[in-house]
């Protein structure tokens, strides 16, 4: 089985049991979310936060991003331009949030483009090291890259339910690993080497 294979079937076992999940479970751990990590994300006030509106059965970070603006984050959202493009919308009070694209809601294309300095990142999967599997897109690896690209190099947070926690991701060269996966049991750092 190749690597892209590989990452394929614990893709879609590990959404299988996220999609299991009780939508009360998925509430209640969305909540734990904001008491593990609403005050333990380290950041300066002003400096912009990434998050996502929930598809599917993703984690609900909404009260977490709220909890993070009032500690002074600027927030933003992701927006699929396309089949390779994602931008960062900010998210401002009362400005409304729209159908984005591939199922995604996010600001209008009227909100400013931001570059995130913390990314919140959805996942389909993870491991003990911090390595991820994403949806199969590359959204992800692409935006850092070109966030890379102009001087960031934003701090990576997974975000995910215990159950899509697997042993081990088979990591490629250019998959960029999380600093801290935050789920509804807790939010730990991964020791990374430079």
């Amino acid at each position: 089985m190749t690597s892209k294979e590989l990452k394929a079937a614990i893709r879609n076992e590990r959404l299988a049991l996220r999609d299991a999940m009780t939508p009360e479970a998925r509430i209640e751990g969305s909540l734990a979310m904001v008491e593990h990590a609403g005050d333990r994300i380290d950041f300066e006030p002003g400096m912009v936060i990434s998050g996502f509106w929930p598809i599917r059965s993703e984690a609900d970070i909404r009260p977490l991003l709220a909890h993070l603006r009032t500690r002074g984050a600027r927030l933003c959202l992701p927006v699929v331009l396309d089949r390779e493009t994602i931008v960062f919308r900010e998210l401002v009070v009362g400005a409304p949030v729209v159908k984005t694209g591939f199922g995604t809601t996010g600001p209008g294309p009227e909100a400013a483009v931001l570059d995130p300095d913390i990314l919140l990142v959805p996942l389909s999967a993870f491991d003990k090291a911090g390595h991820r599997i994403g949806y199969g897109a590359g959204h992800y690896d692409r935006a850092i890259d070109r966030l890379k690209a102009k001087g960031h190099a934003p701090t990576l947070i997974g975000i995910a339910f215990d159950c899509q926690e697997v042993a081990s991701v088979p990591a490629e060269p250019h998959d960029v690993a999380l600093n801290a996966i935050l789920t509804e049991s807790g939010f730990r750092l991964f020791q990374q080497v430079s």
